[in-house]
């Protein structure tokens, strides 16, 4: 029987024989290569050509269609019209799905960004707003359940153009690097001056232990609550 060669199994291969078909397969055919750079290429000029080559009127039409399928979503079950009181003003939901947290209703509906969504399990604190003083995981509450109670969130410690103590603490102390948690720890630390808990260094550090910092700026957030601390008298808890 006649020996198999690498050139009677493959065909003859041109140029560099063996070698050559060694190289296509790791490197690729280079015709093959510019067809898909060519293809790649083309299918990038139409997508961003599209909206300029429909015309205004072919472009309107799929605006309207998309607002059609949006507006005739139908309700979720048990979905039900719900007043939040966030940062003094009431808020009406209409139609909100029993479902919905507290902090997907704050970012999702109203649009206030500031409460962050991190672990969405109510383990790193940086959902943190204030329900009726009261420190809260937003991610864990449904915002049904807070219809009534007066909601603060870090949108709402500002008067205006003023900060908050603790809000010109963070910044004076650089309490923070990334910014991510700083939402959630300056609410938490509102609450946490209020409800007495920062006679020493020891006890700002375990009453704000809910709220963890990736970057590492615990040391400065200490400082910023104990400035404020010092220097404002917080009105009595209750």
């Amino acid at each position: 029987m006649e020996e198999e060669t690498f050139d009677s199994f493959f065909g003859t291969l041109p140029c560099g024989g063996a070698a050559d078909f060694e190289h296509q397969l790791v490197f690729g055919n280079p015709a093959t290569r510019r067809a898909f750079l060519k293809q790649i290429a083309g299918t990038s000029a139409a997508l961003a050509l599209a909206p300029h080559l429909l015309g205004p009127s072919s472009a309107s039409a799929a605006v309207d269609t998309a607002a059609s399928v949006t507006t005739t979503t139908t309700p979720p079950l048990g979905a039900t019209d719900v007043v939040l009181k966030i940062n003094g003003r009431e808020i009406a939901l209409p139609q909100l799905d029993p479902r919905v947290t507290l902090l997907d209703a704050l970012r999702e509906r109203l649009h206030l960004t500031g409460s962050k969504k991190g672990c969405d399990h109510g383990q790193c604190g940086a959902c943190t707003v204030l329900v009726n003083g009261r420190r809260v995981n937003s991610c864990l509450a449904l915002a049904l359940q807070c219809e009534g109670d007066e909601i603060t969130t870090i949108e709402g410690l500002a008067q205006g153009d003023d900060l908050h103590p603790l809000q010109s603490a963070f910044i004076e102390r650089d309490g923070f690097q990334c910014g991510y948690c700083t939402p959630g720890q300056i609410c938490s630390a509102v609450a946490l001056l209020q409800e007495g808990h920062a006679r020493d260094d020891a006890e700002i550090r375990e009453w704000m232990s809910g709220n963890l910092c990736r970057c590492g700026a615990y040391p400065n957030i200490v400082d910023a609550i104990r400035d404020v601390r010092d220097s404002v008298k917080p009105p009595a808890y209750t």
